[in-house]
């Protein structure tokens, strides 16, 4: 079975995460695909004082109705702890899915040699990038990586067409604060202020 996977912290789920989730599953047509929140994220600290569930069930209000084999799954907060890729593509692998694409970002792209078990993720999955930026300097520095992954490790990566939406979570959660629901869905906004996140 062909699954698509996309992690993220999604705090707050916003219309970049939106608008490259639907390119990846208009792209390459999964059987099914899932979206996972982390519980705790390897390379970085969490910020805000939402919780996990609150941002499992932002991911629910802004995924699960894009397409009726979408899954938002809980598997990674159930796991607690950091939340690795490789651990979540070995939890798929043993369920019996054995055709893995897995999205990430520019700055994922970049790092991914310095993750926990890389071998095993390029091994198991193909890795599938969107761009967050436009400028050239990382392009340059895009094809550097994936020329070294695909010697390396014999990976295999494929760009994403998708259209850049230049936006960060950190912004997003700044505005916010401010009464600024911009580059979020009305669902999130009605969800963020019902639960007073954020403020």
């Amino acid at each position: 079975m062909k699954i698509g996977i996309y992690g993220g912290t999604f705090d707050p789920p916003h219309i970049g995460h939106i608008e490259a989730f639907k390119a990846f599953i208009n792209q390459f047509n999964f059987d099914k695909s899932f979206v996972i929140p982390v519980y705790t994220p390897p390379h970085k600290d969490l910020h805000s004082s939402v919780t996990a569930i609150e941002r499992l069930n932002m991911a629910k209000i802004a995924f699960e109705n894009l397409c009726n084999n979408v899954v938002v799954s809980d598997i990674e907060i159930k796991r607690q702890g950091r939340s690795y890729t490789a651990d979540t593509i070995a939890y798929f692998k043993s369920n019996g899915y054995d055709d893995i694409y897995f999205l990430c970002g520019t700055d994922m792209i970049l790092t991914m040699d310095l993750w926990y078990k890389p071998d095993y993720i390029f091994e198991n999955a193909t890795i599938v990038y969107v761009r967050r930026e436009s400028d050239v300097e990382n392009t340059e520095k895009i094809d550097i990586k994936v020329e070294e992954y695909k010697n390396r490790f014999g990976a295999k990566i494929i760009p994403l067409m998708a259209d850049v939406i230049e936006v960060s979570s950190t912004e997003i959660r700044s505005n916010i604060s401010i009464g600024d629901f911009s580059y979020l869905t009305v669902g999130i906004k009605d969800y963020i202020i019902k639960g007073r996140l954020y403020s």
